[in-house]
């Protein structure tokens, strides 16, 4: 009852903020996903043993969001700009060590893993309309709930038994014919200038996509011997347990949009 009432309320909230925000509203809410993120996200390192500097790290990936989300910015100047700050900081606290370059590229791995995707679904929001990015929300969730009632059900093989144990072929299966079901069908009113081969081939790759970054979250979490990133999502986790997918799924969407349209 408690992961039911927790997955309502999540779906609802993000619903809203994708429908309803005003724009500043939007990316304050990215922003506050974004800093949970990063905070669970240093909590895997640290269970990795790779030490990386947490309030940089976030300091850097919401200026490389903020850069990425917001219209008129000369994008790639901040980003290196951050990026070199980034290194900077790594250089003025640390000795020399075994794990200085792993420490390293953990400090600007939430600019790249967390910040421009989560920038990338307001760009999305901002260039395509409301619509078009549920739309790849609800092909995500869509292929996520098949993934986990077909794989429940009929799974036998195993897709990744090292990284995540419960995942079947016959659940990516599932899911993908239930993606590519709700890219075309609902696709068809919300990008009426894409055909059907384009939105079936969009949606085959959203579920790829998705089960990836499914996958590399898992990769993430069991490198630091750790079952979900957090506890702050009673019956779900954390909050990267709940946007891996989306992590990867966006990024691939932008592409896709920008190809298709």
């Amino acid at each position: 009852m408690t992961r039911l009432l927790s997955g309502l309320v999540l779906t609802a909230a993000m619903l809203g903020a994708v429908w309803y925000a005003p724009p500043a509203v939007f990316l304050l809410v990215l922003g506050i996903i974004l800093v949970a993120a990063c905070i669970e996200l240093a909590g895997l390192m640290v269970q990795s043993r790779v030490g990386a500097p947490l309030y940089a790290a976030t300091a850097g990936a919401l200026v490389a969001c903020a850069a990425v989300a917001f219209p008129g910015v000369h994008t790639p100047p901040v980003l290196i700009g951050t990026m070199l700050a980034l290194l900077v900081a790594v250089l003025a606290t640390r000795k020399p060590a075994p794990d200085v370059p792993a420490a390293a590229a953990a400090a600007v791995f939430p600019v790249i893993y967390l910040a421009v995707p989560l920038a990338l679904a307001a760009v999305i929001r901002d260039a395509w309309g409301r619509e078009v990015l549920l739309l790849g929300l609800l092909v995500v969730w869509f292929s996520d709930t098949a993934q986990f009632y077909v794989g429940s059900k009929f799974g036998r093989r195993r897709l990744a038994p090292m990284i995540s144990p419960k995942k079947s072929v016959e659940g990516a299966i599932g899911g993908g014919v239930a993606g590519v079901a709700a890219m075309v069908g609902i696709g068809r009113f919300w990008l009426p200038d894409v055909g059907i081969p384009g939105l079936a081939a969009a949606g085959a790759a959203l579920v790829a996509l998705g089960i990836a970054g499914d996958l590399f979250e898992s990769l993430l979490k069991r490198s630091a011997n750790v079952k979900d990133s957090s506890a702050l999502i009673p019956g779900h986790g954390g909050v990267l347990d709940r946007i891996d997918a989306l992590l990867f799924v966006i990024p691939g969407y932008y592409l896709i949009l920008a190809l298709l349209t």
